[in-house]
């Protein structure tokens, strides 16, 4: 990563064709920039980004204050190019959902202020890597920038256009086509020589498109590595610039763009840094890149027309680099060096015309879901993905506001509320349709449908909460679902459904082991219309933030009308709310090891003990495989009872319930007190959500039944199943 004087990458002055007057902005943005006016006394100071090849990129500070301004070139210009009012509005509506852009804050049509329209954006600090090969990092940090970036573009193409008010943003159906028609116009427009690998890959992408090219999602145009800011320290994606390209159109057109690298042309040094990858770099293949972007999408491997698709990037690259010297020419060339450009296009459309020769479809990863152990319904698929990119882009980034509301009000009666951001938070999960995704008749999802979507969700305390999907309430909803009359139904069933009310389960009591149901104390008896309830009971389940009451039951009358299915029928009913609601905590622990191990990894490849990397030291990397190792056998024993639980029914799940109960929690408790002590004293303070997670685990081992209890359990189901198989043979 290349540095300017001022620590910004590849920052100098501005070009002479370039310049315009900074006193005349500085008046503008006095009066039209909030927060710019107090700093009337510091000196404006603008430098120009010397990477963008395109539009002109300028670094404005102002004493604390930096922005980022963008702008038209000057002179003529192509048709339909350059449209910086795009820009802005695109990023508006990608920052208002909550993905990585920097925030546009003012757009200037006024072409009198500097000549040309432009607009102004927040300053990202962060990390930009120039050279594909990400030089000066460890071979896992490497691999974890990639990921980040390939994980960002799939929630790009995940989200929801309509969401985004986007409608109009882009002509629609038609998308390839249009690309191959427009980017032949554009070159022409500025060709300076006659190329004829140019107008031979023109003609090939005209008659070779793609049978369905009706996609319709948000794309990019452009993304690449270097138009992506990272986290200064983590390998997390901040801020993705330059949507100057960006349209509605075929999502597979940017995952090829982001692809060229692996087939750059060696005779094109100048940024043919692809070529230079070595082995064991930690850069993922191109197999591994779409398999990540397919999984994280939630859709097939194997892409239909990926020759197509490349030979277009290597198109579109060759038309931009023809644009780039034609401006050049012109004399408004956005960098010192465009002249390099004449010689880039050529080599370009004959790379286009040799991929779109070649057959990927034994190359691509072959995935038959027909073999699959437990297989998702389609449905399934569409609600993880969108579940996933709602975690992403606005419950976790919501979560230290969420901690930090609690931890300010532990000493007020506050605590026993809630954060406004959760209820903004769950309007936006109900109106995306996110909504009570547990329950099967409501939602029409299985069971193994469920168990990965909750997984997702145990990422975050909160997150179930936010799609109604919170513990007591899903049970109790089961239970009138599955147990209630009507008029139950619609008194409580229905108001929990909207989430208007809540509702509590209170089973443990204070002076008795509860794992064994015979020793309850509390006692109901009827009288006359009514039952008297009388008792104690504490760790009273409440989803407002986990916490837990103890409540004491003094002559507490309930209409008899409220009793569920009838009188000696408890059993049964908890049998049945015990299915499912058995292992939504199992569902749900498999996403927080997940999230622990996820950090575990990230302090590893961060901290140095003893002049090494943590995760340099064995003893940190044996734990984060024993950690992937663990979390991949709970995951699989967690959708194998859920599994069972679709095509058995609880009552035959009985021993699968039984062993995730005991297996998923013992194992999470373990990862996370790992992780805990990779972290060191931070693993326990606030500023990571671990030492919650542990003592939330932990108390799932006592929660949901002592694991002593389902071993007992488990140990005769066995014992059962190995004589009948006896006597079977006899």
């Amino acid at each position: 990563m290349k540095l300017g004087a001022t620590g910004e990458p590849d920052l100098a002055e501005m070009l002479p064709q370039h310049k315009f007057d900074s006193k005349s902005l500085e008046a503008y943005l006095n009066e039209h920039l909030p927060g710019f006016g107090p700093e009337r006394e510091a000196t404006l100071t603008i430098a120009q980004y010397r990477s963008g090849q395109s539009n002109p990129t300028f670094y404005l500070q102002k004493g604390f204050q930096t922005y980022v301004l963008r702008k038209k070139p000057p002179g003529s210009l192509l048709p339909k190019a350059h449209k910086i009012d795009r820009e802005f509005k695109v990023q508006k509506a990608l920052f208002s959902v909550g993905f990585p852009v920097p925030k546009p804050i003012l757009y200037c049509s006024d072409t009198s202020v500097i000549g040309t329209e432009f607009y102004i954006m927040e300053h990202v600090q962060g990390r930009i890597f120039r050279d594909l090969t990400v030089p000066g990092v460890s071979p896992a940090e490497r691999s974890a920038i990639y990921v980040a970036m390939v994980e960002t573009l799939a929630q790009l193409h995940s989200l929801n256009i309509q969401s985004l008010q986007l409608e109009g943003y882009g002509v629609g159906a038609g998308y390839c086509k249009r690309q191959v028609s427009t980017w032949t116009k554009q070159y022409q427009a500025a060709a300076h020589q006659d190329i004829p690998a140019m107008q031979q890959l023109s003609d090939w992408l005209m008659k070779n498109l793609p049978d369905n090219d009706n996609e319709e999602n948000l794309i990019h145009g452009d993304f690449r590595l270097d138009n992506i800011v990272f986290h200064p320290k983590e390998c997390r994606v901040i801020a993705v610039l330059d949507w100057e390209l960006s349209t509605i159109g075929h999502p597979l057109s940017d995952l090829a763009h982001l692809s060229l690298f692996y087939f750059w042309p060696r005779t094109v040094p100048m940024i043919n840094q692809g070529s230079h990858i070595q082995e064991n770099s930690g850069i993922p293949s191109m197999e591994e890149l779409i398999s990540i972007y397919c999984r994280c999408r939630g859709i097939n491997s194997i892409l239909p027309n990926w020759n197509f698709f490349l030979a277009l990037s290597f198109f579109k690259m060759a038309g931009i680099a023809q644009g780039i010297y034609s401006r050049y020419l012109l004399g408004n060339n956005s960098s010192e060096d465009s002249f390099l450009f004449a010689n880039v296009v050529q080599p370009l459309a004959e790379t286009g015309l040799q991929l779109s020769k070649r057959t990927f479809s034994t190359v691509l990863p072959q995935i038959d879901t027909t073999g699959q152990l437990f297989v998702q319904t389609r449905k399934g698929q569409e609600v993880l993905t969108k579940v996933k990119h709602f975690m992403k882009q606005h419950i976790l980034p919501a979560e230290k506001e969420v901690i930090e509301f609690y931890v300010q009000n532990e000493n007020s009666v506050d605590k026993w509320g809630r954060p406004s951001v959760i209820d903004k938070l769950k309007e936006m999960a109900k109106a995306e349709g996110l909504w009570n995704l547990f329950l099967p008749a409501v939602s029409g999802l299985s069971n193994v449908d469920y168990a990965l979507i909750a997984e997702e969700t145990g990422k975050c305390f909160f997150a179930p909460d936010v799609f109604n999907c919170q513990a007591p309430d899903t049970g109790n909803m089961e239970v009138l679902h599955l147990y209630g009359s009507e008029e139950q139904k619609k008194q409580w069933l229905e108001p929990l459904l909207q989430g208007n009310i809540t509702s509590c389960f209170c089973m443990t009591e204070p002076n008795v082991a509860s794992s064994d149901a015979t020793n309850i104390e509390c006692s109901i008896q009827r009288d006359e219309d009514s039952y008297v309830i009388n008792g104690k009971k504490w760790w009273s389940s409440d989803n407002f933030h986990g916490g837990h009451f103890e409540i004491h039951f003094n002559q507490v009358r309930v209409p008899a009308t409220n009793l569920i299915l009838g009188e000696g029928r408890g059993f049964e009913i908890s049998q049945g709310r015990l299915g499912p609601g058995r292992i939504h905590h199992c569902m749900r622990t498999v996403g927080l090891a997940e999230r622990a191990l996820q950090i575990m990894c990230e302090r590893a490849t961060q901290r140095v003990a003893f002049k090494k990397k943590l995760y340099a030291h064995e003893v940190v990397a044996h734990r984060i495989a024993e950690s992937r190792i663990a979390i991949e056998k709970i995951r699989l024993l967690t959708l194998k009872a859920a599994h069972s639980i679709d095509t058995l029914g609880s009552a035959g799940a009985k021993k699968e319930i039984a062993m995730i109960k005991v297996a998923a929690p013992r194992a999470v408790c373990e990862i996370v007190d790992w992780a805990i002590q990779v972290c060191g004293g931070a693993g326990l303070s606030q500023d990571y959500p671990l030492a919650n997670m542990y003592a939330v685990t932990r108390s799932l081992r006592l929660a949901d039944g002592p694991d002593e209890v389902h071993l007992s359990a488990i140990a005769t189901m066995e014992l059962q199943d190995q004589a009948k198989k006896l006597t079977a043979k006899m």
